[in-house]
């Protein structure tokens, strides 16, 4: 990929940040403006562990994505790591947009987070993003934006529905309003900047998460072990072997993972491979293993070899 050259002198770029509490939309949001999948999506909260950075690309600016963890009073070790990583993110970007859903009324999770962005004292804008409004009835849309205006004094307030892509557009220039005057900061044609071994992991992750009781999502991690061609394949029929080991806290989590003769971790590996080899774009043979890891939430040197050194960003 390479840098363009031919962008207007008033062209912007920078970094854009979503903030929410857990399953507000900010990952299904993130996907929509890039167009592409690069932040996972489930149901459940607390799905997002990493920042993902998404790049939205057009003629006048150039928008990066940073998808963080759901804002939350933490229980374990990572929460709190967690919320680092979103205060440390705060201070970095050109605009914040804070995810509020037009299905649920503004609650103590969402003040919380309104008043951690009051300590910023206005440096940064902050843009009210009122998410899923897909889901409810127009007046209760009208409703959901009168409350979403008295929580603070936002730069802008924009409701959207990322499902169904109404008012994305929106969301992309609204934002891009607040962004410096800068030449694009990716090459053309960069949808993140996220290690394929990391998107694969989060593949395999999200795939796990479908249909398990609401205590696995906090207790599940997803690590590439390895990844590499299979010797002997020719180039127009390449294969790559990929060794993932997801890891649990508890036997009786490793049970739920694994399914009943293995049925579900067959099930995993069908929908996570689908992903991995649009990802990577060949054909790939997916070994998925199931590890206990003994409170690893609790554990400083397990989140560290579970790759949760936010150091990194």
């Amino acid at each position: 990929m390479e840098f363009r050259t031919d962008y207007p002198e008033d062209y912007k770029a920078g970094f854009a940040c979503f903030v929410g509490r857990p399953n507000t939309g900010k990952s299904t949001l993130t996907n929509a403006l890039v167009g592409e999948k690069v932040a996972i999506t489930s149901a459940k909260p607390q799905t997002t562990r990493h920042t993902i950075r998404g790049i939205v690309h057009r003629d006048d600016h150039q928008l990066i994505l940073i998808d963080t963890p759901g804002l939350h009073k933490p229980r374990t070790l990572l929460g709190s790591r967690l919320n680092d990583l979103v205060a440390m993110t705060l201070s970095e970007v050109d605009v914040i947009g804070f995810c509020l859903p037009a299905d649920e009324p503004i609650g103590p999770g969402d003040r919380y987070i309104a008043s951690q962005l009051e300590l910023l004292d206005g440096r940064t804008p902050i843009v009210a993003l009122v998410t899923k409004t897909d889901l409810v009835p127009k007046d209760k849309v009208a409703e959901a934006l009168l409350a979403v205006g008295e929580l603070a004094d936002f730069a802008d307030v924009v409701p959207v529905s990322a499902a169904e892509g109404f008012q994305v557009d929106t969301v992309d220039s609204v934002l891009a309003g607040h962004l410096p005057v800068s030449p694009p900061l990716y090459p053309d044609g960069d949808l993140t900047d996220e290690p394929e071994e990391m998107m694969i992991a989060e593949l395999v992750r999200e795939a796990a998460l479908e249909g398990v009781r609401d205590e696995l999502p906090h207790s599940l991690a997803v690590q590439v072990e390895e990844m590499y061609p299979r010797d002997g394949r020719s180039e127009d029929n390449p294969l790559w072997n990929v060794h993932v080991n997801l890891y649990v806290e508890r036997p009786s989590q490793k049970a739920i993972i694994i399914g009943k003769g293995g049925s579900r971790l067959k099930a995993i590996g069908s929908e996570s491979r689908q992903g991995i080899e649009r990802l990577l774009g060949t054909k790939v043979y997916l070994d998925l293993h199931v590890k206990v890891a003994k409170d690893w939430q609790r554990d400083p040197k397990q989140l560290g070899r579970l790759g949760f050194d936010f150091n990194r960003n």
